[in-house]
């Protein structure tokens, strides 16, 4: 079962940085040149400096280096005593409903993955794994943390933690997206206790961050100490808590073979299977799969829940067996993009950028558990878990 622990957390001096709005950030992969430019504009300790870092040299060791400064001069500091950190998003989705969800951060025992442990449910690519392994042995500490979800029917664990959240927060920012993030600083032995108790009833499924927990594996093999790792974690149950899709775009595509692959597999007349928006040539249509014995005999070996994503359908049917697309092409790219909203793929192919768009659904979060639990892993951006956790509201230091 998962093991959870209260964070010996290192944070900024809000006094001294004025507040977190100037200096938290959006994780590091969806940060381009010009945000981060434009982080780094509203305080020179925004954590992209860090998290994020550039330079002449090593970009690994000027992190490592700008932390240490920070940390003498007091602009980050270390907690004595531990305490969890009760995280409250208030947002709109790109649905256009309010929502509001509710998380802890805390320190996680690394683990290999496994039942009644810590599941993944995405495939992960080595590039990112390798530059966040370099900047975690540089700098010696979890900078972003993984976003996990946990079984709790009850709620017990945010009701324990709860009650600390009625004052004002400790530190709030709201992002560029809209999204008002809130944190509460919990230090109740009682509180932290129920909240163990209860994380320690059920495993772990990592929605977001996947690269970040297999660096962490590797860097606590080097390093024993290293045993617990940065997660913000949020119940499945939690109302605030929302999945959206990601859609495909084919950018080198043979329309000859996709034509080929929609006549032979798919129809425009509804059927009781899946289903996938089509945009190409200024047109959309919606594509059903004809029988679900086409998605049976194609992902033969794998789980039922596995062949009923529609991610893992295009994958194989048109990705692939259409398209020629390798396992390695999708990781790296090679044919393939991907788009947050509909209307953001069918600009990228009005533009040239794109052959096609498909245009998915989301997956719900009963069904990304139900693939892990069943020991498979989703395609690449199967899942779109909104809002995103910021980076830079606390950290997670790995050495005494």
């Amino acid at each position: 079962m998962a093991d959870v622990e209260p964070l010996h957390a290192l944070h900024y001096d809000l006094a001294k940085v004025g507040g977190l709005q100037p200096v938290a950030a959006p994780p590091y992969d969806v940060i381009d040149a010009a945000q981060r430019a434009e982080l780094l504009g509203r305080s020179p300790y925004n954590v992209v400096e860090i998290d994020l870092p550039q330079s002449d040299g090593d970009p690994y060791a000027h992190a490592a280096t700008v932390l240490d400064g920070w940390t003498k001069d007091g602009v980050v500091v270390r907690d004595d005593a531990p305490a969890l950190w009760a995280l409250a998003q208030d947002y709109t989705g790109p649905d256009g409903q309010p929502r509001t969800r509710h998380g802890v951060f805390a320190a996680v025992k690394v683990e290999d993955y496994g039942p009644g442990r810590i599941r993944p449910h995405e495939r992960t690519h080595p590039g990112p794994k390798e530059d966040r392994l370099r900047l975690t042995r540089a700098t010696r500490a979890n900078l972003s943390p993984i976003f996990s979800l946990y079984d709790d029917p009850q709620n017990a664990a945010w009701k324990a933690v709860e009650p600390f959240t009625a004052g004002e927060p400790w530190g709030e920012v709201t992002d560029d997206e809209g999204t008002t993030h809130k944190l509460w600083r919990v230090d109740d032995p009682q509180a932290i206790e129920t909240f163990k108790a209860t994380l320690g009833q059920t495993e772990l499924l990592i929605a977001d961050g996947h690269h970040r927990y297999e660096t962490a594996r590797v860097y606590q093999q080097e390093n024993a100490q290293a045993d617990h790792v940065l997660m913000c974690l949020v119940a499945l149950q939690d109302e605030g808590l929302t999945v959206f899709p990601t859609h495909r775009l084919a950018t080198s595509a043979d329309m000859d073979a996709l034509t080929a692959a929609f006549e032979r597999d798919w129809t425009t007349e509804p059927t009781d299977t899946l289903s996938i928006g089509y945009y190409a040539d200024g047109t959309e249509q919606t594509l059903y799969l004809k029988d679900w014995a086409i998605a049976d005999k194609a992902l033969e070996g794998k789980p039922e829940p596995y062949r009923r994503l529609d991610t893992a359908v295009l994958e194989k049917l048109i990705l692939m067996d259409a398209l020629g697309l390798t396992e390695d092409d999708i990781s790296h790219l090679h044919g393939l993009d991907y788009a947050r909203t509909p209307e953001l793929a069918r600009a990228k192919v009005d533009a040239g950028e794109a052959n096609a768009a498909f245009l998915m659904n989301a997956s719900p979060v009963e069904r990304v558990r139900d693939v892990a639990a069943a020991g498979e892993n989703m395609p690449p951006k199967s899942t779109y878990f909104y809002p995103k956790v910021l980076t830079g509201m606390v950290f997670n230091p790995l050495e005494d």
